[in-house]
């Protein structure tokens, strides 16, 4: 499953990720390298159509803003899809990332991989990709969003999580705190008694100008840093749907809300809408989607 999903030759797609479809939308399926520059276009496969086409459609998969961004797609042999994202070129920095959490790719079989593992994202150019370097001596964590905890599946899904575009730079006060007390809730939740599936999207603000810092971690170059960080969380039990959001701003100190749950952050996904422009579980029908995306019903979630 090795090869590069794309209706564009990897010599445009190197050259600039502004030359992208009308929709935007350029598909990535996992790490081989791209065709060097020059050489012919390979025409998709019914494979990679497919996959494309599923991707576009899964639960999870909020609506691509397009325009000068892609969709990388992580995928495992045994599993099949792990996890994916949304890259912005221009920024250097993911929009969201989306995966899905129940009982097939829950099992915790093997450890957690360990700073070894941090590598580059080989489907993305060189150009726009992030590195080591956008994070060396920034004063900011290399902050997953989506968890090496939440994928032990295997070795393979666990060594994806710690690539660079899955990360966002973060303060240590959140990436050690209460982010992680956000993340250890979904994992309390994703149990059978629970759910037979959560779907989950997260990710930082990178659109907007007051949404982000005004530097970035390395003074001219670097990653963009959000200023805030959202999960939005869709749990499905017995057909019955029900869906909560985080909201947080990133900041260097949490201790005005040492002892307090983390629910004072929930917000309905409407709120995490409006907020970041991002069109979240579009694919569900238009009746189930506009009702748990706008209510918000703390009690239903266990905290």
């Amino acid at each position: 499953m090795k090869r590069l999903l794309t209706i564009l030759s990897a010599m445009l797609l190197a050259a600039s990720c502004a030359k992208v479809p009308d929709d935007g939308i350029v598909i990535v399926d996992d790490i081989d390298s791209p065709t060097p520059q020059g050489q012919p276009q390979e025409e998709q496969t019914e494979e990679q159509e497919q996959t494309q086409s599923t991707v576009l459609k899964l639960t999870e998969c909020p609506a691509p803003k397009g325009g000068n961004s892609i969709i990388v797609v992580n995928k495992d042999d045994e599993y099949g899809i792990n996890y994916f994202l949304e890259w912005d070129c221009d920024k250097r920095a993911q929009r969201w990332t989306a995966y899905q959490m129940h009982k097939g790719n829950s099992a915790s079989n093997v450890k957690r991989s360990n700073d070894e593992a941090w590598h580059e994202d080989e489907q993305i150019p060189d150009e726009y990709r992030s590195t080591y370097d956008d994070y060396r001596y920034s004063g900011f964590d290399r902050g997953h969003i989506c968890p090496s905890a939440d994928r032990l599946q295997n070795t393979n899904m666990n060594y994806q999580t710690f690539c660079y575009s899955n990360v966002h730079p973060q303060y240590n006060s959140l990436n050690a705190a209460i982010w992680g007390d956000m993340e250890n809730k979904v994992r309390a939740w994703n149990n059978d008694s629970f759910r037979d599936t959560l779907y989950i999207v997260k990710g930082g603000t990178i659109d907007k100008k007051d949404q982000v810092f005004d530097f970035k971690t390395q003074g001219s170059y670097g990653v963009v840093i959000p200023k805030y960080f959202f999960m939005a969380i869709l749990c499905v039990k017995n057909n019955q749907y029900k869906a909560l959001g985080f909201w947080i701003e990133h900041k260097k100190s949490y201790s005005d809300i040492e002892g307090k749950s983390i629910k004072q952050y929930a917000v309905s996904i409407d709120q995490i809408e409006e907020s970041t422009g991002i069109d979240f579980f579009h694919n569900l029908p238009d009746d189930i989607e506009a009702k748990v995306e706008s209510e918000l019903t703390v009690g239903d979630w266990n905290f």
